[in-house]
């Protein structure tokens, strides 16, 4: 479907992404894998991007997806290392940055990204610091975003960043 979808839509780029499958033994890896190759047998012009989990730290499953050779792999970082506790309490900072690590050495033809929200109650030095690390794990791409609070449920917004912060953070 995702691969029909593509192809009616004629894109040049396509994010593959789900949520998380941790009732899985591969976390979805499998799937993501057939669907990148389900996209590249009917359209086989568009880079493909995924938006994957951190698996749980199981790096067969990392394997698994890089060895489907998408164009980029996205690992969303999310947030600086003291936040993890509150925003992703199942996630781990250093596992994340092990995975964008583990896949860049897996291939060379692979752009590696990550995303990270901000208005959190991160400091510049904090960001700074992640994206330092970051870059010293082997991330080519890193986007940045205003966090927005999805429901009551999830963390509250500490700030909103004007315009002119994005431009001083790039």
């Amino acid at each position: 479907r995702v691969a029909k979808a593509v192809e009616a839509l004629a894109l040049s780029h396509a994010v593959i992404t789900s949520v998380n499958r941790d009732e899985l033994p591969d976390g979805g890896a499998a799937i993501f894998a057939e669907t990148i190759e389900a996209v590249r047998r009917r359209n086989s012009e568009t880079n493909i991007e995924v938006l994957i989990p951190d698996f749980m730290g199981n790096w067969n499953s990392l394997q698994t997806v890089v060895e489907a050779r998408p164009v980029v792999l996205n690992h969303n970082t999310e947030t600086v290392p003291r936040l993890y506790p509150r925003v992703r309490p199942k996630a781990r900072y250093t596992r994340s940055l092990e995975l964008i690590s583990r896949a860049a050495g897996l291939s060379s033809e692979l752009t590696t990204k990550s995303g990270v929200m901000v208005g959190l109650g991160e400091s510049r030095d904090e960001l700074r610091a992640t994206f330092a690390d970051l870059v010293s794990h082997g991330c080519q791409l890193l986007t940045v975003g205003q966090y927005l609070q999805p429901t009551l449920k999830h963390a509250v917004v500490d700030r909103f960043y004007h315009p002119d912060e994005f431009a001083e953070i790039a």
